[in-house]
């Protein structure tokens, strides 16, 4: 007789003292034994390395392997984890196949941690009248399933048959979903794969929702996993007041190496009913392609291609705030190469702005093809002095057309810009000085205001200086405030640079906008400013940055540069794009608006950013962004405020009309927007969660979003209830939505995870 085994863990190896592989240990308090056929009586036992059959009573043959196990029956398997306990069981220990009645037990999870997917660790519980074990398929008659604690689980998934692969897959027919005893909907057949890595054709879960200007909303889909390789995901929607959405995901990984992933989605809209009782138009389609691939001799290939119908499609049918509010629509493929310091590209894009909903009111420009050779900077002297050399040279054939304005379907552009950079240093002051050649060619220009074939060549000059001045610091005992036993160091960081460029003078009118290229104008600036930056010194040893304030004007020796200035317009230049994003010239000038970035980070989960252009030539702030985030434990709030001022170009001669006049040229968009997002609880939290964020124009009095989502999470499962409302353009609706979600297996519903708080 031998001690009984412990009982192993869920998911185990087999255990230090399991028997030998071929070996079987049997146990009991008595043993009969007739030959090869043994009675055990009294915490019978019968062992293999790979499991552990367990009872009051146990009959076994030695030599067919049967075993008959009447009375608090145990069974467990080693290698697959399920642990299970039944009345009676039939059993052959050799083909490890039999019958298990009255059976309850438990089969570890399959955890997958990711981002929004509820987990638990919890292993899935069954329930039945009797099962039956053929080799490693377990089918459980009449009985349900769970992962939720016993006794009283949130969910079951109840049926006359489970047929259950570990590690493989999962199929239920004719079985109805209970939650809290409910009824919540019946499927003849039910498909989970148990697979790391699952891949099999079938249909996706339904979802239902409503939305006030589509009307009730019922969907689904099919997942084909065409080979090892490829597969694609069709879903399609019916809006019972609009029509039909169809959305297309195509994927694959060809070779080793290359990878690509093509979406569609479009709207076969009926129209929205207008008061006189016709329908107003508004769908279409999108598609966008994601592609890269390892091309011989170190080539290699990138595409991020989207193509956009129209603009009013995007802001009637797309589910994100943000998306429908963004006008604009890039592509870009290329190939490319590097070596050494070099690098070549072959590039072909489209940029698209839409400029108002109206068909045919945008900008479209175009590249194809353009090739690029590059030189980052490299060293190629260092006797006296340092020297770099870089390079930047294209050509490519360009296209422009918006209202009103088209140029040729190809425009040939070349640029060349070889670069030397080198560095003088005295003391504790360093000049690094560079000086660049550029010339470029067009095969057209503007001439009176339009397109024109004459050829136009550019030739400009620029010298760069940038001064590197020494740091100021200081260390002093903190505050309480930011810390217990806190060490701070002030440190103050003067910067200066001056800009020269020659060469283009009053031809800057004859270029045609494509790019940042014909921004360049002639100019001679100086750029200062001061950086305060605030370190603590934690207990820990640990070194943050908690504070900064950076302060930044030019300061301009040419105002017209060189021409360039178009009184009473918005004049975009390389001298104002790389200072701030926003406009300021719309006159001649002698001075930018002074740049103030401030940054407050005091304590972990806790931080501030303040952005502010104040202009001294019209006396005040101009542009003012403010973003203040908030986390402490389970709490979230975030804040925002951006506002971009009023301002009306003057026309010499002409009256300035109000901002409000439709007729008025502004300088820049006005915006007076506040955003925030109040939040309590996380994706995995259990219990209750809700969240609220909204974005409101202050300037128009309307709400143009927000949303509120509530959610509570059981020990195995997770209901989220979320409420939407947009507002801008033509849009005014309100969307609800709700999705189910049961840990370590997925949801259902019409709220997506990407469109959660949490």
């Amino acid at each position: 007789m031998q001690a009984p085994p412990p009982a192993p863990a869920h998911n185990a190896i087999p255990h230090p003292n399991a028997p030998l592989i071929d070996d079987i240990r049997i146990y009991a308090i008595t043993k009969d034994a007739e030959g090869k056929f043994y009675k055990l009586r009294g915490k019978a036992s019968v062992e293999t390395t790979d499991l552990l059959l367990s009872a009051d009573e146990i009959d076994y043959h030695e030599d067919t392997g049967d075993a008959e196990a009447r009375g608090n029956v145990r069974f467990i398997h080693y290698a697959g984890g399920e642990d299970i306990h039944c009345d009676r069981a039939d059993y052959n220990i050799n083909e490890e196949t039999g019958r298990f009645y009255e059976i309850h037990g438990t089969t570890p999870a399959r955890i997958e941690a990711r981002p929004g997917v509820l987990t638990t660790s919890s292993p899935f519980y069954f329930q039945g009248k009797w099962a039956e074990r053929l080799k490693e398929r377990y089918v459980l008659h009449h009985g349900f399933i769970t992962n939720c604690k016993m006794p009283k689980p949130w969910w079951t998934l109840r049926g006359p048959v489970f047929d259950i692969i570990p590690g493989d897959r999962a199929i239920a027919r004719n079985a109805m979903f209970r939650l809290r005893g409910i009824p919540l909907f019946f499927t003849p057949f039910f498909y989970k794969s148990l697979e790391r890595l699952p891949r099999k054709s079938g249909f996706l879960t339904p979802n239902i929702g409503n939305s006030s200007r589509r009307g009730k909303m019922v969907g689904g889909g099919y997942y084909w996993a065409i080979n090892r390789s490829l597969d694609a995901t069709y879903r399609g929607q019916l809006f019972t007041e609009r029509g039909f959405a169809h959305h297309v995901d195509f994927r694959g990984k060809p070779i080793r190496g290359t990878d690509f992933n093509f979406i569609l989605y479009g709207v076969n809209d009926r129209g929205l009913p207008q008061p006189d009782g016709t329908r107003l138009k508004q769908g279409g389609y999108l598609f966008s392609v994601e592609a890269k691939s390892q091309l011989p001799a170190g080539f290699q290939a990138f595409a991020d291609i989207n193509y956009l119908s129209s603009y009013v499609f995007r802001q009637q049918f797309t589910e994100s705030f943000y998306e429908a509010i963004f006008s604009e629509v890039h592509s870009t493929g290329f190939v490319t190469k590097h070596w050494s310091s070099f690098g070549f590209n072959v590039v072909g894009q489209r940029d698209q702005v839409f400029l108002s909903t109206e068909p045919g009111d945008a900008i479209n420009i175009r590249k194809l093809p353009e090739a690029q050779l590059l030189s980052r900077q490299r060293e190629v002297s260092h006797k006296v002095l340092p020297v770099w050399f870089s390079l930047w040279s294209s050509n490519g054939l360009e296209y422009r057309t918006q209202p009103l304005f088209q140029t040729r379907q190809f425009v040939n552009r070349s640029d060349f810009e070889p670069t030397v950079t080198t560095a003088l240093r005295w003391k504790w002051l360093t000049l690094l000085p560079s000086f660049s050649i550029r010339e470029t060619y067009y095969g057209s220009s503007v001439q009176d205001g339009r397109i024109a074939d004459d050829n136009y060549l550019r030739s400009a000059r620029e010298f760069n200086v940038d001064l590197s001045l020494p740091s100021f610091a200081r260390t002093f005992q903190g505050s309480h405030l930011l810390g217990k036993h806190l060490r701070l160091k002030h440190v103050i960081e003067p910067k200066a640079s001056f800009r020269y460029v020659s060469g283009i003078g009053g031809d800057f009118s004859k270029l045609i906008r494509f790019d940042e290229t014909e921004l360049l104008s002639d100019t001679t600036e100086a750029e200062v400013g001061i950086v305060n930056r605030l370190y603590a010194k934690r207990a820990n040893g640990n070194v943050d940055e908690v504070f900064s304030w950076e302060l930044f004007q030019k300061r301009f020796f040419d105002p017209t540069f060189g021409g360039a200035i178009v009184p009473g317009t918005r004049n975009v230049l390389i001298s104002s794009t790389d200072f701030t994003p926003f406009a300021f010239l719309d006159r001649p000038r002698n001075y930018s608006p002074v740049n103030s970035t401030v940054r407050l980070n005091p304590r972990p989960g806790f931080g501030m950013e303040w952005r502010a252009d104040y202009d001294p030539l019209r006396g005040g702030i101009t542009n003012s962004s403010v973003l203040a985030d908030f986390h402490y434990s389970t709490y979230t709030v975030s804040l925002g405020h951006n506002q971009v001022r009023c301002i009306v170009l003057a026309i010499p001669g002409v009256p300035v009309p109000a901002c409000e006049d439709p007729s008025a040229n502004r300088l820049s968009p006005v915006a007076n927007q506040f955003t925030g997002l109040l939040g309590f609880g996380k994706d995995n939290r259990r219990g209750w969660s809700a969240a609220f964020g909204a974005t409101y124009d202050y300037r128009e009095g309307v709400m143009r979003y927000s949303t509120t989502q509530v959610a509570y999470n059981s020990d195995c499962c997770g209901i989220s209830v979320q409420y939407r409302r947009f507002s801008f353009g033509t849009r005014n609706e309100n969307q609800f939505r709700v999705a189910f979600a049961i840990a370590n297996i997925g949801s259902f519903g019409t709220l997506k995870k990407q469109e959660r708080i949490f």
